[in-house]
């Protein structure tokens, strides 16, 4: 029996596994799931790593088009992950309703975590945005992912918040990280960074990694990955 390989990254996680355990039972093959860092997962797929169905941010999965480390027609959208404001559950909750009261949040918190991927890039850029780079710079930290970010801001005393997925932040909750979710950002900054599934062209198993990827992006799929928060 034949075993696809899918290396992921992001907040689409947990709609994937289910995915890929369901793909099991109809199509007769295994499917193997690992998810990382999105910048690790860019690189491994870069190097031509023996994966069948990369699954990455949007921005990414652009890069390996462009390389031709993923064939293009092959390319699947999944969905849409908001960004959310969390703090150790029991402590400071800023009120971040409007693009005002989050500028004066971040100048008020004495820690902003982020991750180092895109979620992390944007936060950054929307401080600077915002006029409050210079301010904030000094007490911005980044970490490796997203479950570093949230056990990090769980372990900090008051007035640290962290920086995340709204999926990525629901399913920590759900594992128990002490952790609250404030509030997504307003929609004013919302960043909603899209999901994709392709065919990595490292695949020696391409039509069953086409029809696995394709299942990811299909119809159906869309009610898995709304139940675990991507729009």
């Amino acid at each position: 029996m034949t075993t696809l390989r899918i290396l992921g990254a992001g907040p689409v996680k947990r709609g994937v596994t289910r995915l890929a355990a369901e793909f099991e039972k109809r199509s007769g093959h295994r499917v193997s799931v690992e998810f990382a860092g999105a910048p690790g997962v860019r690189d491994r797929v870069l190097a031509g790593e023996a994966v069948d169905v990369a699954v990455v941010p949007q921005a990414a999965m652009d890069e390996l088009v462009q390389q031709g480390k993923v064939v293009a027609g092959t390319r699947a959208r999944m969905g849409r992950s908001r960004l959310g404001i969390v703090a150790r559950k029991g402590t400071w909750r800023p009120d971040i309703s409007s693009t005002d009261t989050f500028k004066q949040a971040m100048l008020d918190a004495a820690q902003i975590v982020c991750n180092g991927a895109s979620s992390g890039v944007y936060m950054v850029q929307l401080l600077e945005k915002l006029g409050i780079g210079e301010a904030t710079k000094d007490k911005v930290l980044k970490l490796p992912d997203a479950v570093k970010v949230m056990e990090h801001v769980a372990a900090s005393p008051e007035r640290a918040i962290g920086v995340g997925q709204l999926a990525e932040i629901s399913e920590l909750v759900d594992k128990g990280v002490v952790i609250a979710l404030v509030a997504p950002l307003p929609d004013a900054i919302q960043n909603a960074t899209a999901y994709d599934a392709a065919v990595a062209a490292a695949s020696g198993q391409q039509e069953a990694a086409r029809a696995l990827a394709s299942f990811l992006g299909a119809p159906e799929a869309k009610a898995v990955f709304a139940a675990t928060g991507i729009d």
